[in-house]
């Protein structure tokens, strides 16, 4: 092979495209017995479940150059979400998008009226300014950022901070703030969503674009070689180049001496309810972030259920969360008995994002020797976004260097 890839999540298929359509042979290795990665649906006793909750956002320029969308069959979540918990419920909708929806947004609501004007026009700059301008922003923790801006700390508290710590998978608001503006302009801009067949079905997608045979799955690679690769059952393949398209720590047992930051740990739980305990396709947000958020899933997609019963998602931070508690919690929160809510299945995800403290570098060098690489999510932003470009950019330098004789 000219190029081997590790891995067939977002950022390996990416990369696995961009090289073949150069002319190269490339041979994806996927450990698994499916690509997608963290992008992954699961069907469970006639429910499609995402591993982990997702939202597919339309307005990344990976998305929009790769992705056909018509096909996925999107359908939309509510542009806003619903705080609920010891305050009280309140809506935060986009008022630009359901102006019907948008009441709680007057002021003395949710918000003060000096902090409802301050929010508009973090949201108006963010908007409407090039990306490239966000990106060469001074980079300091959002909730820094934010207090910037004019908005105090108690509409942060009270509103932001349950909320990104659903985006984010921290409710410190230590990430950097460049990280914050392009993906709260990303949700401007674009539309959050999930596939008809669940999130898995973009990964699918990507994949059927590559080469016959350049696919293989179940195929665990268990180290680097001079030559290419050696596989975990003693096959060796050549490859005049390696990409390394794993989870960072996957990728630093690969490649040692690789630097892999911190990360961020998420539990998702599945129930399935007699009936949707809300009854519009809206997330849910924990005021006092003793859950992250909650969503009626069947709302949005209802053949995500095969039976008619209500599917709701339920995201906690950490991996130690206990399923009586959550649906304890889940009872005070929908204002229904849940007690009788059947648990479908739980993903506890110890890697689910990569940290993105301030500051953090938006992109990096996929290389670390001399046909060696590595790409994903973690050497860009977590998000779909990150994990493609980065991918891309992997492509770009071996495509490069295979080139010029590297």
């Amino acid at each position: 092979m000219d190029v081997i890839v590790v891995g067939a999540g977002a950022a390996g298929l990416a990369c696995a495209l961009d090289a073949a359509s150069a002319g190269p042979r490339v041979l994806v290795l996927e450990s698994s017995d499916g690509v997608g990665g963290r992008m992954r649906t699961d069907v469970v006793d006639g429910f499609r479940l995402d591993r982990g909750f997702q939202v597919f956002n339309t307005s990344y320029p990976q998305v929009r150059r790769r992705v056909r969308l018509r096909e996925l069959r999107l359908r939309p979540f509510t542009p806003g979400f619903v705080l609920a918990g010891s305050r009280g419920r309140h809506r935060f909708a986009d008022p630009t998008r359901r102006p019907d929806l948008a009441g709680d947004l007057r002021p003395g609501r949710l918000a003060p009226l000096p902090d409802t004007v301050a929010l508009g026009l973090l949201a108006a700059r963010d908007l409407l300014l090039p990306a490239a301008l966000l990106r060469r922003g001074r980079d300091v923790p959002t909730a820094r950022a934010l207090r910037a801006g004019g908005i105090s700390d108690r509409t942060v508290d009270a509103v932001l901070r349950p909320f990104l710590a659903g985006v984010f998978l921290e409710d410190a608001l230590e990430t950097s703030s460049r990280v914050f503006h392009l993906y709260w302009r990303s949700m401007l801009r674009g539309t959050l969503c999930l596939p008809s067949a669940g999130i898995g079905a973009v990964p699918e997608q990507l994949a059927a674009g590559l080469p016959p045979g350049a696919l293989r799955l179940d195929a665990p690679v268990a180290a680097l070689t001079d030559d290419g690769v050696v596989l975990q059952d003693g096959t060796e393949v050549a490859g005049r180049a390696v990409v390394v398209a794993t989870g960072p720590h996957e990728a630093a047992g690969l490649l040692p001496g690789l630097a892999v930051g911190p990360v961020r740990a998420v539990t998702t739980f599945y129930h399935a309810a007699s009936r949707s305990p809300l009854g519009e396709p809206t997330l849910l947000v924990d005021s006092d972030r003793r859950l992250l958020n909650s969503v009626v899933l069947t709302e949005v997609v209802p053949g995500l259920s095969s039976d008619g019963r209500a599917l709701v998602s339920t995201s906690v931070l950490g991996t130690d969360a206990a399923e009586s508690e959550v649906r304890a919690r889940l009872a005070e929160l929908y204002g229904v008995d849940t007690a009788h809510w059947e648990p479908v299945a739980e993903y506890r995800i110890p890697v689910a994002l990569p940290a993105m403290p301030a500051p953090h570098p938006l992109t990096r060098s996929a290389r670390v020797a001399p046909g060696r690489y590595v790409c994903g999510d973690h050497r860009a932003t977590g998000s779909v976004q990150g994990a493609l470009a980065s991918g891309a950019r992997a492509a770009r330098e071996v495509l490069a260097d295979l080139a010029g004789g590297g």
